[in-house]
């Protein structure tokens, strides 16, 4: 087996556990993921994709080899800025590993917790002979030094609440697995050893999370932990937000670093169901009239809820909502063996000398058996207090949480470093059992401040050149580089107070400040606005274009060119809807306006408005100088295609909806500033990115036909992959480029750079001085780190590159993990920064490069294409142009030969 394909030696987890009785350390969750990798490379293999030979800088004696730091850079001014980690010392202790099967099997980790800390109680002094386990409450459980005996089998009783207080026995099963060596681990830190030994790295960060893992006031999620002791902020809805903190044990430059962070997240308020549901639904339970969306409102939000009976005294049962009643309570019947049929309300009358109130209500259907469920009223069922809310939440619920969480860097870091003084890690007697001793101070840090990009601009307009400060900039005496045309449009409002003449008075102000910005915008539109409803959009639409085909009637060779859509401020799905139709049936650009914006329609917003209509329409905003004159690190000297890509995926909860990938390219060069993107669905949830192969061949066409030239050079950023997934992503998705290569010619071998690019991590860097600080009172954009918080041996860097607006700015990660072009630090980091500059959207710096800003904001966008209640048959994707100069809406490529469409669009 090639050391690219998944699979395990004798030893585990890089080889550190010492395996004694030939036991996994990953049984009881490995063989779902063992057969979601043996499925998905079976399928790959089908695709003829083999994995890439290393190149020589590649470490890593197990299946995982990254790429070898190339150095550090030095490039910047030099400032000093703090991050939310802190320096953790080991004291050497004996590190041992026990595998743990409880019977009967519980799914719940807090029972399990509960089970091992019955366990720990009764035979601690004992058979345990005084030692402190930790335990992941599922099957690992660690020990600074060993237990006296290999394997043991231990009788655990414990009270179980949902059975009306009987007492439960659990038999516990605790089984030697290995011992690990720090030293190990130590060497690793300081460079002498290429595999980072994870199972170590997660035993010790279980260590830290232990203390608050046992306390009954505090939910533990993942490696976060939330109580509404530490605060909490209503979201609305029956929902509220519960503050608490992440914290995660990482292997760094200068050791082992505990990242801190805050943050908060959705929590269903304990309350009676009836009483929740009336928040849920906005109505006045006693006088008002269910709809059918009520009814799937409550259900969908309902469903999986655990609630406790308040009509039966001190026995307060728990149960979990399986599902609602499809007949309303007033006329609900039930059988039993001793009563017969029975209404439901009769019954609760009778037995337990409560009149239900809520007649109306559907009943809560609970228990165990689907076939024979058991009802309750929701007016006698509470809902049981910390239960994380998973599913998908309103707008005015995020804007709520968003708000909750919204801190300023110098209240967030030390709201950081309160954390670290309540939690009290030097009296944690699970911290001094197993010898770890965090520090109380945050980490400084001596960054680098990289110089913006020069950007320039059309030789007609005042400012031919343009140097961003603090990460913006505006149009003010400046031309589109390549302004685009616009000959054919008209206008719909679907906002009722926005009248005909209101829409007309708005167009000429957008097309003034189009042709101001550079761009050929006609004066008159074709069709006289309009003002519609959004209830038959498709039938309006269609026959609108109709009439807009008609008036060009002497210009057959014309279609029209842009739809300017103004739409209401809540406008549910009419927007997705618009997108879909106009872009996927009928071949329309369309620009949305929220009404709220277009009645001030400020300078500020039509500039925006002209930014995107430009590029929509074929033309570009502006270029990179350094690209002009061919003096950008790398790419420069000679063809180079950069791509973005990014997997989106359905809300939770919706279970049966595919994911969507998607894949940008650069289509210019040197500019590098004009993208072409394709999406398409895949599984459920699928983080590599199937077609791949496919779509990059595409998009590598599409490049030889626009520039005339062969990349020798290919840049590729990858979004929304996760540490644990590196490994399957360098196997798959390089083969897959590679392949997509050698289907052009086969010959055809392009050097490949393959860059991750994480946002969702909780590092956080703060200014220690005005030198390092913007006006937010965030560090500066162009703040660069590669030192001290990053890897100890692999290539990575964090970079902020945008400006704070509202609360702390958080750095984006890039991990390298394989290079053919031989990127200095210096050279990678520079062409980051340039790419984050080249957004077409926005006269700001992104916090992330434009190709994966395009692929992550084009696969949120292709979800809209999908038709309701389509499982995935349709592979939403993104465009071709109707003419070589123009953007154009739809291409439906070759149906694949799982009958997957295409489509593609410049971004």
């Amino acid at each position: 087996m090639s050391s690219y394909q998944s699979g395990h030696g004798g030893q585990s987890r890089g080889g550190v556990w010492i395996q004694h009785v030939g036991h996994s350390d990953n049984q009881g969750q490995g063989s779902a993921s063992q057969y979601s990798a043996n499925k998905l490379e079976e399928q790959m293999s089908e695709l003829a994709l083999q994995p890439a030979a290393p190149p020589e800088n590649m470490v890593g004696t197990g299946k995982t080899k990254f790429l070898h730091r190339p150095g550090k850079g030095t490039r910047g001014r030099k400032v000093v800025v703090r991050a939310n980690h802190f320096l953790v010392q080991l004291s050497g202790k004996e590190l041992h590993h026990y595998d743990v099967t409880i019977m009967p099997t519980v799914t719940s980790r807090g029972t399990n917790r509960e089970v091992m800390r019955a366990l720990v109680k009764v035979y601690g002094h004992s058979n345990l002979e005084g030692r402190l386990p930790v335990y992941d409450g599922r099957k690992s459980l660690y020990t600074a030094g060993p237990l006296p005996f290999e394997s043991r089998r231990f009788e655990v009783s414990l009270a179980d609440e949902d059975q009306f207080l009987r007492e439960r026995v659990f038999k516990v099963e605790i089984k030697h697995v290995g011992s690990a060596d720090l030293r190990y681990l130590e060497a690793f830190l300081m460079g002498g050893q290429p595999d980072a030994p994870q199972g170590v790295i997660q035993a010790l960060d279980i260590v830290l999370g232990e203390h608050p893992s046992s306390s009954n006031s505090i939910i533990p999620v993942g490696r976060s932990f939330f109580s509404d002791s530490f605060g909490s902020h209503k979201l609305g809805d029956g929902l509220d937000s519960w503050r608490g903190f992440y914290k995660s044990l990482r292997p760094t430059q200068m050791g082992l670093s505990l990242n801190v962070d805050t943050l908060s997240t959705a929590f269903v308020v304990s309350t009676l169901v009836s009483e929740f549901v009336s928040k849920l639904i906005g109505k006045n339970l006693n006088n008002s009239r269910l709809t059918n969306a009520d009814i799937m409102k409550m259900k969908r939000v309902l469903k999986g809820i655990k609630v406790e009976v308040t009509h039966r005294g001190a026995t307060r049962r728990k149960y979990r909502i399986s599902g609602l009643t499809t007949v309303a309570t007033r006329d609900l019947t039930f059988t039993c063996d001793e009563l017969g049929t029975k209404k439901l309300v009769d019954y609760f009358r009778e037995v337990y000398q409560h009149n239900i109130r809520f007649l109306d209500l559907p009943c809560l259907e609970v228990g165990s058996n689907p076939k024979r469920p058991i009802y309750l009223p929701m007016e006698v069922c509470m809902i049981v207090k910390g239960q994380r809310y998973e599913k998908k939440l309103n707008e005015n619920q995020k804007t709520n949480l968003l708000r909750a969480t919204c801190q300023k860097p110098v209240d967030r870091e030390n709201n950081i470093i309160k954390i670290l003084r309540d939690n009290n890690y030097s009296e944690d007697t699970f911290a001094i059992e197993f010898g770890l001793t965090v520090s109380r101070q945050p980490t400084t840090i001596e960054s680098r401040v990289l110089p913006p990009p020069l950007l320039k601009y059309h030789e007609t307009g005042v400012q031919k050149e343009c140097m961003p400060r603090f990460g913006a900039w505006n149009m003010n005496d400046k031309k589109l580089v390549n302004g685009g045309k616009v000959n054919f449009w008209y206008c719909i409002s679907f906002s009722p107070n926005f009248t005909p003449n209101d829409a007309r008075w708005f167009c000429k102000e957008l097309g003034d400040m189009c042709r101001v910005s550079g761009m050929e915008f006609a004066e008159r539109p074709i069709l006289p606005p309009i003002v519609a409803a959004g209830d038959r959009l498709e039938t309006l639409l269609k026959s609108r274009y109709r009439e807009a085909v008609s008036a060009l009637r002497d210009r057959p060779d014309k279609l029209p060119d842009l739809l300017i859509a103004i739409l209401p401020d809540n406008n549910g799905n009419l927007y997705s809807n618009l997108k879909r139709i106009c872009e996927t049936e009928i071949g329309l650009v369309t620009q949305c306006c929220l009404t709220k914006k277009v009645v001030r329609a400020n300078p500020v917003y039509l500039s925006n408005l002209a930014l995107k209509i430009n590029v929509k329409v074929g033309g570009r905003n502006t270029v990179l100088a350094d690209a002009i004159t061919r003096r950008v690190p790398v790419v420069s000297r000679e063809p180079t295609i950069i791509f973005g890509a990014d997997v989106s995926h359905p809300p939770p909860g919706e279970d049966g909806n595919p994911s969507i990938a998607a894949v940008v390219a650069s289509q210019d060069w040197p500019e590098m500033t004009t993208y072409l993107g394709t999406s398409r669905t895949q599984k459920h949830r699928q983080e590599i990115i199937f077609h791949l192969s496919e779509m990059v061949k595409n998009l590598l066409v599409s490049f030889r036909r626009k520039t005339n030239l062969e990349p020798k050079k290919i840049i590729f950023f990858r979004d929304g992959v996760s540490e644990g997934q590196f490994q399957r992503v360098l196997h798959y998705e390089i083969s897959a480029i590679r392949n997509a290569c050698k289907q052009l010619r086969a010959d055809y071998v392009p050097s490949i750079t393959f860059i991750v690019v994480q946002k969702r991590h909780h590092t956080r860097l703060f200014p220690t001085d005005n030198r390092s600080m913007d006006r937010s009172g965030n560090i500066l954009p162009g703040t660069v780190v590669d030192t001290k918080i990053c890897h100890p041996i692999e290539f990575d860097f964090y970079l902020c590159s945008h400006a704070g607006i509202q609360g702390t700015s958080r750095p984006a990660h890039y991990r390298v993990l394989w290079d053919d072009n031989g990127f200095s630090a210096d050279e990678l980091q520079t062409l980051t920064y340039y790419l984050c500059y080249i957004n077409a959207r926005c006269t700001r710096s992104v916090s992330i490069v434009a190709p994966t800003y395009y692929a992550h904001h084009f696969a949120s966008r292709s979800s809209s294409y999908l038709e309701p209640g389509d499982l995935g048959s349709f592979v939403a994707g993104s465009s071709a142009s109707r003419d070589e100069a123009s953007w154009a809406m739809i291409k439906q490529l070759p149906a694949l030969k799982d009958n997957v469409k295409e489509v593609m669009f410049y971004c």
